[in-house]
């Protein structure tokens, strides 16, 4: 009887154990995806209207921008500078090198028309900083929202041009609401 009760502790202690490994393999592997591969996100304002609305939840691709630079018209994810643990969701427009100024409420990439941009859901009411040409720096990017005229860009000063370190990454997948739920489309 004795032994009988010894194998069944030991056979109970080895399963626990393999659990316990098995629950901290997972805790593991969770912690290195959402740290260094994906983040899942919420939408919360109309800034990128009519692409992603408010209370949309994305997972953001965390791990692209480690193997390629990031391109205009990508939706990305970066921190709001002047508040802690908020993220602005934004479309990439000018980049590294590129002199970016918004005339009568167009936007004009090195002096020429960017006709490229169907994304603004209306001319721009106001240019702010970007009356004035911006030369980008070689990590700098100038970003905007799609709905211009309700959105805090790289047109106002508390947002400014974003370095590439400051670039999160790129939203990648709506997951909510579900009837919208897919792949986020760039260009």
């Amino acid at each position: 009887m004795a032994d009988r009760d010894g194998q069944r502790e030991g056979g109970i202690l080895r399963e626990l154990g393999g659990w316990i490994v098995y629950i901290l393999i997972i805790i593991g592997l969770t912690y290195l995806i959402i740290t260094f591969v994906g983040q899942r996100t919420r939408v919360s304002g109309s800034s990128m209207e009519t692409t992603l609305s408010d209370g949309d939840n994305l997972i953001v691709d965390k791990l692209s921008y480690r193997f390629k630079e990031p391109k205009r018209f990508d939706i990305i994810v970066f921190p709001y500078k002047h508040e802690e643990n908020t993220y602005y969701i934004k479309r990439i427009i000018g980049l590294p090198g590129e002199t970016v100024q918004v005339i009568d409420g167009y936007v004009y990439i090195d002096g020429e028309l960017l006709e490229s941009d169907i994304y603004g859901a209306e001319v721009m009411q106001s240019a702010d900083m970007a009356a004035e040409p911006i030369l980008l720096g070689e990590d700098e990017y100038f970003v905007l929202g799609d709905n211009r005229n309700h959105s805090s860009d790289s047109r106002d000063p508390s947002v400014g041009v974003l370095n590439r370190e400051d670039l999160i990454g790129r939203a990648w997948v709506r997951i909510y609401p579900f009837q919208k739920m897919g792949v986020i489309r760039h260009e």
